[in-house]
């Protein structure tokens, strides 16, 4: 069992989890082999630093406590110093977690946790989002994929390693977090008030749509996620299933293992999954014990789409046939494993040790992977919230004033514009817009008009009605159950007309 593979710093009371891609020590031997699996237990037993090395961290070591002007934590220190380390890999997915830290890092991975709800990773510096989860704080409030948090509650996370960043944002549930948030395409930052709370990491989601078409969302590959995916897919096969839509949009990824026993349920045995290659270039490929299905797939994927979704969309697509729908996905190939018991006290290492590449030999790091169709949302689906400290009023012209027209357009009340300038169209929209909202009709939006606009775009976006990605997944499985059912139609009036004759 790889109790320690999950995602890297998931944002929750005690911590932020990464789009991680995680191994554990017998996933490592599980794909690479059993030689692998010896050459890595000689890597663990190597003494590590030479004499000359050791004496000198023990000479800064005794520096420090000899002559620093205050009382220093020599645990502090230790910790530090492997922090260091791990920090000149520079490698946003390798990092180290003191006793505490790792303790809730575990508690995340039981499915269940306190805090915003949402997955990020370090990138020179900088704390960015991979996804929210789905469901949390943070997906409610439009915290979206590749924004990068500024501060939290005031404090700058600017420069700190990810353990330091994730003691601001930690916190009890009900308690708040002000998140200062760039995003792509916006000037200025964006300010989002979370109120943390409780996040249930259920990770599967099905449904059966007209047409027989099935819908499976995995929002992250978790120890039960294969278990969970399995069940409600035979679900849906006893309903009569014809086709399936997996959805794997900002799903950040997970555990090797398990994203692998779910997709050689639909790759043909024999087949290759995924390829992982090692600091020597040897490589090795997972094939599908498994067998395809009768059925058609498509894959719905994003931005967000990290890691193990990555792998699933790459294998479905070049192993299976299936269509890959959406955006380009976030792109991260490489693999982490977990080390705990060596260290003795309770702290962990995350080290990436392999990157991973698709059946075809492409390592997708930094590119993503490109959808076989395009499909973008609406724009309000990334709209950027509205900053309440200013009533927004007529011939006002800014960043906020655009969201709110955004958002009134999204909503049916036609502003006329969406530039910015607080014309008399728009005026008239948001009277329109406070009227059915029984607000005071001012025509100027102030925090309760803010708020409630917000409010009324989140059930919008969340009605599976404006979700064009998954319109166009189930849209396209119809026309392959159609072309199907239309060819099945031609062969037997062929062998009827044929017996006929």
């Amino acid at each position: 069992m790889l109790k320690k593979s999950t995602a890297a710093f998931m944002i929750v009371a005690a911590l932020l989890c990464g789009s991680l891609l995680t191994l554990g020590v017998t996933g490592y031997v599980q794909v690479f082999g059993q030689a692998a699996g010896e050459g890595l237990a000689t890597v663990l037993q190597t003494a590590g630093l030479q004499e000359k090395e050791s004496k000198k961290l023990g000479t800064a070591l005794s520096l420090i406590e000899g002559n620093y002007y205050e009382k220093v934590d020599r645990e502090k220190l230790i910790d530090g110093a492997v922090n260091g380390m791990m920090e000149a890999l520079g490698d946003p997915y390798s990092n180290y977690m003191g006793k505490e830290t790792a303790q809730r890092f575990e508690e995340s991975i039981e499915g269940s946790f306190s805090g915003i709800g949402a997955e990020v990773s370090s990138d020179n510096g900088k704390v960015v989002v991979v996804s929210p989860i789905k469901g949390s704080p943070a997906e409610k409030a439009g915290i979206q994929a590749k924004d990068v948090i500024l501060s939290v509650n005031g404090e700058s996370l600017e420069g700190l390693e990810l353990n330091a960043a994730v003691a601001k944002i930690r916190g009890p549930k009900g308690s708040k977090a002000t998140l200062k948030v760039q995003r792509t395409g916006t000037a200025e930052p964006l300010q989002f008030v979370i109120t943390r709370d409780d996040v249930r990491l259920e990770t599967v989601y099905a449904k059966m749509e007209k047409d027989h078409v099935g819908v499976i969302e995995v929002t992250q590959f978790s120890q039960n996620t294969s278990e969970r995916f399995k069940e409600e897919l035979m679900k849906l096969e006893k309903q009569g299933m014809k086709g399936l839509v997996i959805d794997v949009r900002n799903d950040p990824g997970g555990v090797l293992p398990v994203v692998i026993e779910m997709v050689e349920q639909f790759v043909p045995k024999g087949k290759s999954i995924v390829q992982v290659e090692d600091k020597n270039k040897q490589r090795e490929v997972s094939t599908s014990k498994g067998s395809s299905k009768k059925y058609p797939v498509v894959v719905l994927m994003n931005k967000g789409s990290a890691s193990a979704s990555e792998i699933m969309a790459g294998a479905l697509q070049q192993s299976a046939g299936a269509k890959l729908i959406g955006e380009n996905s976030f792109g991260k190939g490489t693999v982490q494993t977990s080390f705990e018991e060596q260290l003795g006290d309770g702290s962990l290492l995350k080290i990436t040790i392999a990157k991973w590449l698709t059946p075809d030999g492409t390592w997708i790091h930094g590119k993503g992977i490109k959808p076989d169709i395009a499909v973008a949302q609406p724009d309000y689906f990334s709209v950027a919230p509205i900053n309440k400290s200013v009533t927004l009023q007529y011939n006002m012209n800014n960043a906020d004033v655009k969201s709110a027209q955004t958002m009134l357009d999204g909503l049916g009340y036609k502003p006329g514009r969406k530039d910015g300038y607080f014309d008399a169209g728009t005026k008239e929209a948001v009277k329109k817009f406070q009227s059915a909202a029984k607000l005071k009709t001012t025509g100027s939006i102030d925090t309760k008009t803010a708020e409630a606009l917000e409010l009324a775009l989140i059930k919008v976006i969340q009605d599976p009605v404006n979700d064009n990605q998954r319109n166009k997944g189930i849209e396209e499985i119809q026309k392959e159950i159609k072309a199907a059912a239309s060819k099945v139609r031609r062969l037997i009036l062929a062998f009827f007309f044929s017996f006929k004759g």
